[in-house]
Protein backbone atom coordinates (compact mmCIF):
# COMPACT_ATOMS: atom_id res chain seq x y z
CA UNK A 1 0.00 0.00 0.00
CA UNK A 2 1.19 3.15 -1.08
CA UNK A 3 1.22 6.58 0.82
CA UNK A 4 -1.38 7.92 -1.57
CA UNK A 5 -3.06 4.95 -0.52
CA UNK A 6 -3.10 5.32 3.35
CA UNK A 7 -4.34 8.84 2.72
CA UNK A 8 -7.42 7.53 1.09
CA UNK A 9 -8.01 4.57 2.89
CA UNK A 10 -11.43 3.72 4.19
CA UNK A 11 -12.21 0.84 7.02
CA UNK A 12 -15.77 -0.22 7.46
CA UNK A 13 -17.25 -2.29 10.44
CA UNK A 14 -19.60 -4.35 9.90
CA UNK A 15 -17.87 -5.36 6.31
CA UNK A 16 -19.21 -8.90 5.93
CA UNK A 17 -22.89 -7.70 6.93
CA UNK A 18 -25.53 -6.97 4.05
CA UNK A 19 -24.43 -2.84 3.52
CA UNK A 20 -20.97 -4.02 4.33
CA UNK A 21 -20.28 -6.31 1.90
CA UNK A 22 -21.70 -4.17 -0.86
CA UNK A 23 -20.18 -1.79 0.47
CA UNK A 24 -16.49 -2.96 0.21
CA UNK A 25 -17.11 -4.30 -3.29
CA UNK A 26 -17.99 -0.99 -4.50
CA UNK A 27 -15.18 1.00 -2.99
CA UNK A 28 -12.52 -1.66 -3.89
CA UNK A 29 -14.08 -1.88 -7.41
CA UNK A 30 -13.27 2.04 -7.66
CA UNK A 31 -9.57 1.41 -6.48
CA UNK A 32 -10.47 2.29 -2.90
CA UNK A 33 -8.22 0.76 -0.02
CA UNK A 34 -10.97 -0.50 2.07
CA UNK A 35 -9.64 -3.00 4.98
CA UNK A 36 -12.92 -4.64 6.29
CA UNK A 37 -14.10 -5.49 10.57
CA UNK A 38 -16.53 -7.78 11.41
CA UNK A 39 -17.46 -10.58 13.84
CA UNK A 40 -17.54 -13.23 11.24
CA UNK A 41 -14.53 -14.40 8.56
CA UNK A 42 -14.78 -12.77 5.30
CA UNK A 43 -16.92 -13.63 2.75
CA UNK A 44 -15.88 -14.71 -0.80
CA UNK A 45 -15.06 -11.96 -2.30
CA UNK A 46 -15.01 -10.84 -6.26
CA UNK A 47 -11.40 -11.21 -7.40
CA UNK A 48 -11.45 -7.30 -8.72
CA UNK A 49 -13.50 -5.97 -5.39
CA UNK A 50 -12.05 -7.40 -2.50
CA UNK A 51 -10.60 -5.46 0.66
CA UNK A 52 -6.67 -4.98 1.28
CA UNK A 53 -7.65 -6.94 4.56
CA UNK A 54 -9.99 -8.32 6.49
CA UNK A 55 -10.01 -8.43 10.43
CA UNK A 56 -11.97 -10.53 12.30
CA UNK A 57 -12.69 -8.62 15.49
CA UNK A 58 -15.41 -7.48 18.23
CA UNK A 59 -15.36 -3.97 18.87
CA UNK A 60 -16.91 -4.17 22.03
CA UNK A 61 -13.40 -5.98 23.28
CA UNK A 62 -10.88 -5.40 21.25
CA UNK A 63 -8.19 -3.00 20.84
CA UNK A 64 -9.14 -0.56 18.15
CA UNK A 65 -6.43 1.83 17.90
CA UNK A 66 -4.34 -0.26 15.69
CA UNK A 67 -7.08 -1.06 13.47
CA UNK A 68 -7.36 2.58 12.61
CA UNK A 69 -2.99 3.22 11.77
CA UNK A 70 -2.95 4.69 8.18
CA UNK A 71 -7.10 4.97 7.62
CA UNK A 72 -7.92 8.06 6.84
CA UNK A 73 -11.86 7.28 7.40
CA UNK A 74 -14.00 5.17 8.93
CA UNK A 75 -18.19 3.78 7.89
CA UNK A 76 -19.24 2.15 10.98
CA UNK A 77 -21.73 -0.14 10.02
CA UNK A 78 -21.15 -2.72 12.85
CA UNK A 79 -24.66 -2.92 15.08
CA UNK A 80 -27.11 -5.52 16.73
CA UNK A 81 -29.64 -4.76 14.53
CA UNK A 82 -33.77 -5.66 15.23
CA UNK A 83 -36.85 -3.40 17.04
CA UNK A 84 -38.60 -6.66 18.46
CA UNK A 85 -35.46 -8.60 20.00
CA UNK A 86 -34.59 -5.63 21.60
CA UNK A 87 -37.44 -5.41 23.86
CA UNK A 88 -35.57 -8.66 25.91
CA UNK A 89 -31.82 -7.77 24.79
CA UNK A 90 -31.49 -4.10 25.90
CA UNK A 91 -28.18 -4.59 27.98
CA UNK A 92 -26.42 -6.43 24.95
CA UNK A 93 -27.83 -3.59 22.43
CA UNK A 94 -26.33 -0.82 24.41
CA UNK A 95 -23.33 -2.77 24.28
CA UNK A 96 -23.31 -3.31 20.49
CA UNK A 97 -24.71 -0.41 19.74
CA UNK A 98 -23.69 2.26 21.88
CA UNK A 99 -20.05 1.21 24.53
CA UNK A 100 -18.77 -0.55 20.80
CA UNK A 101 -19.34 2.91 18.97
CA UNK A 102 -18.08 4.90 21.70
CA UNK A 103 -14.82 2.44 22.19
CA UNK A 104 -14.43 3.00 18.33
CA UNK A 105 -14.75 6.82 19.18
CA UNK A 106 -12.37 7.23 21.63
CA UNK A 107 -9.73 5.29 19.41
CA UNK A 108 -10.44 7.62 16.78
CA UNK A 109 -9.88 11.07 18.62
CA UNK A 110 -6.10 9.61 20.06
CA UNK A 111 -5.38 8.76 16.46
CA UNK A 112 -6.75 11.84 14.96
CA UNK A 113 -9.11 9.95 12.61
CA UNK A 114 -11.09 12.98 10.36
CA UNK A 115 -14.24 11.37 8.96
CA UNK A 116 -16.81 8.72 9.98
CA UNK A 117 -19.84 8.13 8.72
CA UNK A 118 -22.21 6.15 10.97
CA UNK A 119 -25.35 4.36 10.11
CA UNK A 120 -27.68 5.34 11.93
CA UNK A 121 -32.05 4.57 11.01
CA UNK A 122 -35.13 6.33 10.31
CA UNK A 123 -36.53 4.30 13.65
CA UNK A 124 -34.47 7.24 15.56
CA UNK A 125 -37.61 9.88 14.59
CA UNK A 126 -40.16 7.56 15.66
CA UNK A 127 -44.21 7.84 14.80
CA UNK A 128 -44.08 11.59 12.77
CA UNK A 129 -47.16 13.14 10.29
CA UNK A 130 -45.56 13.20 6.56
CA UNK A 131 -41.98 13.12 5.65
CA UNK A 132 -39.62 12.72 7.89
CA UNK A 133 -37.01 15.80 8.51
CA UNK A 134 -33.37 15.57 10.02
CA UNK A 135 -34.58 18.76 11.88
CA UNK A 136 -37.57 16.87 13.39
CA UNK A 137 -37.11 15.90 17.17
CA UNK A 138 -36.55 12.38 17.32
CA UNK A 139 -39.06 10.03 19.61
CA UNK A 140 -37.50 6.81 19.09
CA UNK A 141 -40.52 3.92 20.20
CA UNK A 142 -38.05 1.21 20.58
CA UNK A 143 -35.24 0.44 22.75
CA UNK A 144 -33.04 -0.71 19.17
CA UNK A 145 -33.82 2.89 18.25
CA UNK A 146 -33.65 4.03 21.50
CA UNK A 147 -29.48 2.67 21.42
CA UNK A 148 -29.40 4.08 17.17
CA UNK A 149 -30.15 7.88 18.51
CA UNK A 150 -27.56 7.21 21.22
CA UNK A 151 -24.61 6.22 19.07
CA UNK A 152 -25.61 9.12 16.43
CA UNK A 153 -25.47 11.84 19.21
CA UNK A 154 -22.08 10.14 20.12
CA UNK A 155 -20.45 10.42 17.47
CA UNK A 156 -21.56 13.56 16.85
CA UNK A 157 -20.58 14.92 20.49
CA UNK A 158 -17.30 13.44 19.85
CA UNK A 159 -16.90 15.12 16.72
CA UNK A 160 -17.68 18.85 18.62
CA UNK A 161 -15.48 18.34 21.50
CA UNK A 162 -12.76 21.37 21.13
CA UNK A 163 -9.68 20.45 19.48
CA UNK A 164 -11.56 17.42 17.52
CA UNK A 165 -10.61 17.56 13.95
CA UNK A 166 -13.01 14.48 13.42
CA UNK A 167 -15.95 14.99 10.68
CA UNK A 168 -19.14 13.13 11.84
CA UNK A 169 -21.93 12.35 9.06
CA UNK A 170 -24.70 10.14 10.35
CA UNK A 171 -26.45 8.42 7.94
CA UNK A 172 -30.64 8.31 8.86
CA UNK A 173 -31.29 4.63 6.36
CA UNK A 174 -34.63 4.17 5.66
CA UNK A 175 -35.56 0.48 4.80
CA UNK A 176 -32.88 -0.52 2.82
CA UNK A 177 -33.41 -3.71 0.55
CA UNK A 178 -31.58 -5.74 -2.13
CA UNK A 179 -29.34 -9.23 -3.00
CA UNK A 180 -27.81 -10.41 0.54
CA UNK A 181 -30.61 -9.02 3.17
CA UNK A 182 -31.21 -10.97 6.10
CA UNK A 183 -33.83 -13.18 5.40
CA UNK A 184 -35.49 -12.14 8.91
CA UNK A 185 -36.34 -8.95 7.20
CA UNK A 186 -39.59 -7.60 5.17
CA UNK A 187 -38.67 -8.27 1.17
CA UNK A 188 -36.53 -11.52 2.03
CA UNK A 189 -39.40 -12.86 3.89
CA UNK A 190 -41.74 -11.50 1.29
CA UNK A 191 -39.82 -13.10 -1.63
CA UNK A 192 -38.67 -16.56 0.44
CA UNK A 193 -42.85 -17.14 1.24
CA UNK A 194 -44.05 -16.41 -2.42
CA UNK A 195 -41.20 -18.64 -3.52
CA UNK A 196 -41.41 -21.61 -1.21
CA UNK A 197 -45.46 -21.41 -1.36
CA UNK A 198 -45.76 -20.30 2.28
CA UNK A 199 -48.21 -17.98 4.51
CA UNK A 200 -46.29 -14.45 4.38
CA UNK A 201 -46.70 -13.24 8.41
CA UNK A 202 -48.07 -9.49 8.11
CA UNK A 203 -47.91 -7.07 11.49
CA UNK A 204 -50.98 -5.61 12.02
CA UNK A 205 -53.06 -4.95 8.88
CA UNK A 206 -50.91 -4.09 6.11
CA UNK A 207 -51.49 -1.09 5.66
CA UNK A 208 -47.96 0.26 7.64
CA UNK A 209 -45.96 2.39 4.82
CA UNK A 210 -41.94 2.42 4.58
CA UNK A 211 -39.64 4.36 2.37
CA UNK A 212 -37.79 1.54 0.53
CA UNK A 213 -34.85 2.12 -0.53
CA UNK A 214 -32.27 -0.16 -2.71
CA UNK A 215 -28.64 -0.68 -1.47
CA UNK A 216 -26.74 0.18 -4.16
CA UNK A 217 -28.29 3.77 -3.67
CA UNK A 218 -27.44 3.50 0.15
CA UNK A 219 -24.18 2.62 -0.78
CA UNK A 220 -23.53 5.25 -3.00
CA UNK A 221 -25.00 7.86 -0.18
CA UNK A 222 -22.41 6.35 2.41
CA UNK A 223 -19.75 6.82 -0.58
CA UNK A 224 -20.67 10.48 -0.97
CA UNK A 225 -20.61 10.77 2.40
CA UNK A 226 -17.16 9.85 2.46
CA UNK A 227 -16.02 12.48 0.39
CA UNK A 228 -18.49 15.61 1.09
CA UNK A 229 -17.47 19.11 2.16
CA UNK A 230 -19.06 20.97 5.58
CA UNK A 231 -19.31 20.24 8.76
CA UNK A 232 -20.49 16.98 10.77
CA UNK A 233 -24.17 16.42 10.10
CA UNK A 234 -27.19 13.94 9.93
CA UNK A 235 -28.69 13.27 6.30
CA UNK A 236 -31.58 10.60 5.85
CA UNK A 237 -31.13 8.34 3.22
CA UNK A 238 -34.07 7.39 1.04
CA UNK A 239 -36.27 7.92 -1.29
CA UNK A 240 -38.95 10.16 -0.08
CA UNK A 241 -41.57 7.77 -1.38
CA UNK A 242 -43.19 5.42 0.28
CA UNK A 243 -45.40 2.13 -0.54
CA UNK A 244 -47.99 0.25 2.60
CA UNK A 245 -46.98 -3.82 3.29
CA UNK A 246 -49.90 -4.71 1.23
CA UNK A 247 -48.87 -3.34 -1.73
CA UNK A 248 -45.61 -4.35 -1.81
CA UNK A 249 -46.86 -7.76 -1.82
CA UNK A 250 -49.16 -7.55 -4.30
CA UNK A 251 -46.12 -6.19 -6.09
CA UNK A 252 -43.63 -8.41 -5.93
CA UNK A 253 -46.27 -11.13 -6.06
CA UNK A 254 -47.16 -9.46 -9.62
CA UNK A 255 -42.83 -9.55 -10.35
CA UNK A 256 -42.36 -12.88 -9.65
CA UNK A 257 -45.77 -14.59 -11.56
CA UNK A 258 -46.75 -16.36 -8.25
CA UNK A 259 -49.69 -15.45 -5.74
CA UNK A 260 -49.54 -14.30 -2.03
CA UNK A 261 -51.29 -16.04 0.83
CA UNK A 262 -50.89 -13.35 3.65
CA UNK A 263 -51.79 -14.39 7.34
CA UNK A 264 -52.32 -11.33 9.86
CA UNK A 265 -50.71 -11.22 13.19
CA UNK A 266 -50.96 -8.93 15.81
CA UNK A 267 -48.69 -5.80 15.60
CA UNK A 268 -45.50 -5.61 16.84
CA UNK A 269 -44.36 -3.26 19.97
CA UNK A 270 -41.95 -0.76 18.55
CA UNK A 271 -42.92 -0.93 14.81
CA UNK A 272 -43.74 2.51 12.94
CA UNK A 273 -46.59 3.01 11.11
CA UNK A 274 -45.08 4.89 8.81
CA UNK A 275 -41.45 6.15 7.50
CA UNK A 276 -40.65 8.46 4.30
CA UNK A 277 -37.60 10.50 4.17
CA UNK A 278 -37.33 14.33 2.99
CA UNK A 279 -34.24 13.98 1.23
CA UNK A 280 -33.73 18.10 0.69
CA UNK A 281 -30.78 17.85 3.10
CA UNK A 282 -29.10 15.33 1.33
CA UNK A 283 -29.42 16.18 -1.85
CA UNK A 284 -27.97 19.28 -0.92
CA UNK A 285 -24.72 18.73 1.37
CA UNK A 286 -24.07 14.77 -0.55
CA UNK A 287 -25.18 15.43 -4.07
CA UNK A 288 -26.84 12.23 -3.83
CA UNK A 289 -30.63 11.42 -4.65
CA UNK A 290 -31.85 7.55 -4.72
CA UNK A 291 -31.87 6.38 -8.60
CA UNK A 292 -33.37 2.78 -8.58
CA UNK A 293 -37.04 2.35 -8.88
CA UNK A 294 -38.98 0.33 -6.43
CA UNK A 295 -39.82 -1.91 -9.38
CA UNK A 296 -35.87 -2.67 -10.60
CA UNK A 297 -34.59 -3.05 -7.28
CA UNK A 298 -37.57 -5.58 -5.94
CA UNK A 299 -36.48 -7.50 -9.60
CA UNK A 300 -33.11 -7.21 -8.60
CA UNK A 301 -33.67 -8.71 -5.18
CA UNK A 302 -36.01 -11.37 -6.58
CA UNK A 303 -33.25 -13.12 -8.97
CA UNK A 304 -31.08 -12.83 -6.28
CA UNK A 305 -32.93 -14.92 -4.53
CA UNK A 306 -33.61 -17.01 -6.78
CA UNK A 307 -29.75 -18.26 -7.85
CA UNK A 308 -28.50 -17.82 -4.07
CA UNK A 309 -31.71 -18.43 -1.64
CA UNK A 310 -29.60 -17.94 1.64
CA UNK A 311 -28.16 -14.72 1.73
CA UNK A 312 -24.28 -14.55 2.47
CA UNK A 313 -23.55 -13.21 5.85
CA UNK A 314 -27.30 -13.59 7.15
Amino acid sequence: MTVHDTQRTVLVTGAAGFIGRHLVEHLSSQGRPVIGVDLREAPAWPADAAPVRHIVADLRTTNIRPLLAGVSSVVHLAALPGVRPSWDRFDEYVESNVLATRRLLEAATETGLRRLAIASSSSVYGNQDGAMTEDQPPAPISPYAVTKLAAEHLALAYAARPGSVLTTMALRFFTVYGPRQRPDMLISRIISAIQEGREIRVFGDGSQRRDFVFVKDAVRAVTAALDAPGPSRVCNVGTGEQISVVEIIALISELMGRPATVRAEPHRAGDVVSTRADTTRTARALGFRASVSLRKGLQEHINAARSDPMPVGA
